[in-house]
């Protein structure tokens, strides 16, 4: 028999997923538990332990899942505008109230968790690929180096955020968002990415 797309086990695969994403924003990755999981989601415990094994398993299918969203790539004109918005938007998010305690989650489960690792790895590899789109027309306007590596660039702009957020624990402003994105545009128009 052949599944049909968005059959039951789309729904069941939906359901425990925003119901993980829901866990997480409430109590984060060291509150995150099979069994509310299934509670929230309304899949038996059974269920959700044969498909997704774990909790790394949801924290795993959850950042699959988002990996393939499309992220708003920014398009000003101006490599250094695009980067301060790139930077912006990772600020911004972490400063949301639910989707900014749902990524502090994904970050906290990589930190403990090599196979929650990989899968953030993953994850932040598709959105530096996804960002760096603003260095490639860079190098077309020639306002960067023919041979710059846009992921680094990337990597190097939203770098100091991650720092604050999760070394030094210090609140990042506006002004601190532009900082590292100027430092970065400085860098990659200087040659040194």
């Amino acid at each position: 028999m052949e599944q049909r797309p968005g059959g039951r086990s789309a729904r069941v695969g939906d359901a425990v997923r925003q119901a993980t994403l829901a866990e997480l924003a409430e109590h984060g990755y060291n509150g995150l538990t099979v069994e509310n999981v299934a509670i929230r989601s309304g899949v038996h415990k059974t269920t959700v332990y044969r498909r997704w094994g774990s909790v790394e398993g949801l924290i795993a299918d959850a950042l699959d899942l988002a990996r393939e969203e499309p992220w708003p790539i920014p398009d000003t004109g101006s490599f250094q505008d695009d980067l301060r918005e790139i930077v912006g938007l990772v600020r911004s998010g972490f400063a949301d109230p639910v989707a900014g305690k749902i990524s502090a989650a994904f970050v906290t489960a990589a930190v403990q968790n090599s196979s929650a690792a990989r899968f953030l790895h993953d994850y932040f590899m598709a959105r530096h690929e996804q960002a760096a789109e603003v260095v490639r027309r860079a190098v077309e306007r020639g306002e960067v180096p023919a041979d710059t590596d846009g992921v680094e660039v990337i990597r190097m702009a939203v770098a100091p955020i991650y720092y604050r957020l999760f070394i030094t624990h210090e609140p990042v402003t506006e002004r601190d968002a532009v900082r590292a994105a100027d430092a970065a545009a400085a860098a990659a128009r200087a040659g040194v990415i």
